[in-house]
């Protein structure tokens, strides 16, 4: 099977793939969010692609899933376990009620994927392979959450074979702090890659917050072609349990 041709009964009508991802202001993070689904569209002709919001934008996840009929994979477009994967969105699947029609998905990261993309980003920032990277992930008190943005780090170092710390907006250390120590030790110079889908608030902090002594701040993951194939691997893997789920009732 091609790894982009989904599980499932030759001819059936696959579940909707109901993307959420955290809302935002910026149009340009809500563009880039419109990005990364038509890149998943294109990859997998034929399955139903619909996104709703944790956060400040429109439609709401509650709003989106009133109206997706049959079953449903919701596919949180966040890297990482926080408060809106295992609260918001399983609380939006309940008031659904449809559950045993819904599956949720993994958030997208820590994933080998993520880190390809990061890596491409820092490149075409001018990133030449040299010195150390500071991976700039959004703060969360979830437990998990910060062994989760390390994972993440350890994986791009890897990729990258560099050293990469992490970095929290609004947490400790935060990319200043941690670019300030890697200058200290001697492992300039120091990039900054957020560890962020699309551009907005965190994306702007990420930068500001960066400080003296950084050589570059690459780009938020953006419509890398691997965040869609993650998306649709994601996708996957909760589709199989949905179709378990209705061979079931």
């Amino acid at each position: 099977m091609s790894p982009l041709a989904g599980p499932g009964a030759a001819g059936a009508a696959p579940p909707v793939l109901v993307a959420v991802a955290h809302g935002t202001r910026d149009p340009a993070g809500l563009r880039t969010v419109a990005q990364v689904l038509d890149r998943v569209r294109a990859l997998r002709p034929g399955t139903p692609v619909v996104c709703g919001f944790v956060g400040p934008a429109l439609p709401g996840l509650d709003e989106v899933l009133e109206h997706v009929t049959g079953p449903a994979v919701v596919v949180p477009l966040l890297l990482g376990p926080g408060y809106h994967v295992r609260t918001d969105i399983p609380a939006a699947v309940r008031r659904a009620g449809r559950r045993p029609l819904i599956r949720t998905a993994a958030p997208l990261g820590p994933d080998p994927l993520l880190a390809g993309a990061l890596a491409d980003r820092l490149r075409e920032a001018g990133w030449a392979g040299r010195g150390a990277v500071v991976l700039a992930a959004a703060a969360s008190r979830e437990p998990g959450a910060r062994t989760a943005v390390a994972t993440a780090a350890a994986q791009l170092a890897g990729h990258l074979g560099r050293p990469v710390v992490p970095a929290f907006l609004g947490g400790s250390p935060g990319p200043a702090e941690a670019v300030a120590a890697l200058r200290r030790q001697g492992r300039g110079p120091v990039a900054v890659a957020p560890y962020l889908l699309a551009p907005g608030d965190f994306a702007r902090r990420a930068a500001a917050a960066a400080g003296p002594g950084t050589a570059l701040v690459s780009a938020p993951l953006g419509a890398h072609e691997a965040v869609a194939r993650l998306v649709l691997r994601r996708y996957d893997a909760a589709r199989a349990r949905t179709a378990s789920a209705v061979a079931a009732r």
